[in-house]
C-alpha cells in the first residue's frame, strides 16, 4: 500500500500447512485475532495443542481465554522459537514474495481480497515441496479420518 499498513493473522493447521482462518487489520489489536480463531474452531474443531508466538495480540486475554475456555493447551514458551513458527513464516514468506510484494493496493478492501485470493489458492491449488508436490487442501482432507481418530 502507498500508506499505512495492513496486518494477516492466519490460524494454520501444522501438519497440511492449510491456512484454517485468516483476517486482516489496520490496527495491532487482538480482535481480529480471535475472529480468526473462533472462525477456525467453528469450522475445523479444536486442536489439542495451540501454537503462537508471543505478540500481545495472542498474550492477551480476550485470546488466549478463547483457548482456555475450549481447553486447548497454550504452547508458547520460545525456547524453541524458530523451530515452533517455521510453518507460519515460510507461510510469510510465500504470502509476501507471491502476492505482497507484487501488488501495489490502493485500499485496505483491495489487500483483503486479494491476499484472501491468494490464500485460497495456496490452499488450493499451490502445490508444496514439503507436501510432496500436494496442495495443503489435498493433504489435509486426506488424512482427516487420522486427524478425527486422535
Amino acid at each position: 500500500m502507498a500508506k499505512g499498513f495492513v496486518y494477516l493473522v492466519a490460524i494454520v493447521d501444522w501438519f497440511s500447512r492449510k491456512v484454517l482462518s485468516r483476517r486482516v487489520s489496520i490496527s495491532m489489536e487482538a480482535d481480529f485475532c480471535v475472529e480468526a480463531l473462533e472462525e477456525a474452531l467453528v469450522c475445523y474443531g479444536k486442536p489439542e495443542i495451540f501454537n503462537t508466538d508471543q505478540g500481545s495480540q495472542f498474550t492477551s486475554m480476550a485470546f488466549t481465554g478463547v483457548l482456555l475456555r475450549e481447553r486447548i493447551a497454550i504452547s508458547m514458551d520460545g525456547r524453541g522459537a524458530w523451530r515452533d513458527n517455521v510453518v507460519v513464516e515460510r507461510l510469510w514468506r510465500s504470502v509476501k514474495y507471491e502476492e505482497v510484494y507484487l501488488k501495489a493496493y490502493a485500499a485496505v478492501s483491495e489487500a483483503r481480497a486479494s491476499i484472501g485470493r491468494y490464500l485460497r489458492f495456496y490452499n488450493e491449488k499451490r502445490p508444496h515441496s514439503s507436501l510432496a508436490a500436494r496442495t495443503p487442501d489435498q493433504t489435509y482432507f486426506d488424512n482427516l479420518p487420522d486427524k478425527m481418530a486422535a
